[in-house]
């Protein structure tokens, strides 16, 4: 009998994982703060509307299951259909390159995920999305939907045509890099307005912060970077 019990309890010991050590959990919103601090902040992201929302905003909510842990690290990881999601340093860099004002309308080519939308979302009126891949639309739709954003309209299509019957917009962003700054979006920016975007083949890609005065463009480089292709009617034009 002594050894029926301890036959049981050593069993039971087994199956409670007794004397292993478990996965450390990740403390999701600890790692958001120190991303602020760490990769942020000392790289000249300054301008605190952008910082609050880059703290605020779940980027955790934006990848796969699996690559949730690594959700504040310094780098890109990928959402599936060979799209990824950009480093964080890079979306806060965009975001405040576009100097937006709480009733600026901005429209965004290249939704993916929905992260970057739902940062604009914190700092804008409203933001117009569009995504080339349909089902990387609706999934970044239904995230949105379900973390509140009510302020975000996306739709499915080629991005290079923009949303012609939502313009014009006070700053249009680009997340996927063309090899000329597309027409369509230049004409649905109000004078005044400004636009970033990725510009040049898979090797070599610079960003650019273009802005309309009085009907005409002032570009300038303001970083180098790598991005996805845009799709569609882009690669028509190339």
């Amino acid at each position: 009998m002594r050894r029926v019990w301890q036959f049981l309890i050593l069993a039971v010991l087994a199956a409670s994982g007794c004397g292993q050590k478990s996965a450390p959990v990740v403390d999701l919103a600890s790692e958001r703060q120190r991303m602020v601090q760490e990769q942020l902040m000392p790289r000249g992201i300054h301008e605190e509307r952008v910082l609050a929302a880059m703290a605020k905003v779940p980027r955790e909510e934006f990848v796969p299951q699996e690559t949730r842990a690594a959700g504040y690290t310094d780098q890109p990881l990928p959402i599936g259909y060979g799209q990824t999601i950009s480093q964080p340093f890079v979306v806060a860099f965009m975001t405040e390159q576009l100097q937006l004002k709480r009733d600026d309308r901005v429209l965004e080519i290249g939704t993916g995920s929905g992260y970057q939308a739902a940062i604009l979302a914190e700092l804008v009126a409203d933001v117009y999305t569009i995504e080339i891949i349909e089902p990387l639309a609706k999934n970044a739709e239904a995230t949105l939907k379900r973390l509140g954003y009510k302020n975000v309209h996306v739709k499915a299509g080629d991005g290079y045509k923009g949303w012609p019957d939502r313009a014009p917009f006070d700053a249009v962003i680009v997340t996927c890099a063309p090899d000329h700054v597309p027409q369509p979006l230049v004409d649905q920016m109000k004078e005044g307005g400004r636009m970033i975007i990725p510009v040049g083949g898979t090797g070599e890609q610079e960003l650019y912060l273009l802005e309309k005065k009085n009907g005409r463009l002032e570009k300038r480089a303001v970083l180098p970077v790598r991005f996805v292709p845009m799709a569609g009617e882009a690669v028509k034009r190339q």
